[in-house]
């Protein structure tokens, strides 16, 4: 059995699509949050995870659009909370709002989060691949979480811990969008980057009013 694993879409929707089409065969795919914030397609992007039923959590992005949830955001990820707000219908909020905050899934071998399992608050908390640990692990097999948008995976003899990396806003120095497959026949976890057209993304920033920065920085992966 396979499973794909994506994080931190941020209204990508050329790189969600580019993702889509690079990943392997797999027989679950599973999202670690912040589907909206930052760029151009919130609804679009929202609609690719609603119409293939892929289990979802909840990201700060996600909360600051769909459930009013107040962050000291800056001025790029402000207006990307604007414009989803302004861009989804009611029932795309919805399913926005209806996303928990941690994830069991595939009877329990997968954990999904956001920020960090044992943050109170959900998103305080940023964990990068250098402070991953087995004992962040509880009886699930394989932890996923995003919130950094840098990819990384560990091996441990509780398990696996991985960030299958952003999708629509790398910050890892690699401006290819990034994602995850783990194979729970050998349990291991491979991490993945696919190209797209960065440019097209750049243009639709500019065309929807976005900070230009929002499209500068994704051809640097930062």
């Amino acid at each position: 059995m396979k499973v794909g694993l994506i994080s931190d879409v941020h209204s990508n929707r050329v790189a969600l699509e580019a993702v889509l089409e690079d990943m392997p065969a797999v027989d679950e795919l599973y999202c670690a949050g912040d589907v909206v914030g930052y760029n151009p397609w919130p609804a679009d992007c929202v609609d690719v995870l609603r119409e293939r039923g892929v289990p979802t959590v909840m990201g700060n992005h996600d909360a600051a659009v769909a459930a009013e949830t107040p962050f000291r955001f800056n001025g790029m990820a402000k207006a990307g909370v604007e414009h989803a707000k302004a861009q989804l219908s009611e029932e795309q909020l919805e399913w926005l709002a209806s996303l928990p905050g941690e994830r069991l899934e595939c009877d329990g071998r997968v954990k999904l989060v956001h920020g960090h399992p044992d943050d109170p608050d959900r998103y305080t908390r940023y964990t990068y691949p250098r402070e991953f640990s087995g004992r962040m692990l509880g009886d699930e097999d394989v932890l996923v979480l995003g919130h950094t948008h840098v990819q990384g995976a560990e091996q441990f003899a509780e398990g696996i811990v991985v960030n299958p990396g952003s999708v629509g806003q790398p910050r890892d120095g690699d401006p290819r969008a990034g994602y995850a497959v783990v194979d729970f026949d050998a349990l291991t976890v491979e991490t993945c980057r696919v190209e797209y057209d960065i440019e097209a993304v750049q243009k639709a920033v500019d065309e929807a009013g976005l900070p230009d920065r929002i499209g500068t920085r994704l051809a640097r992966g930062e």
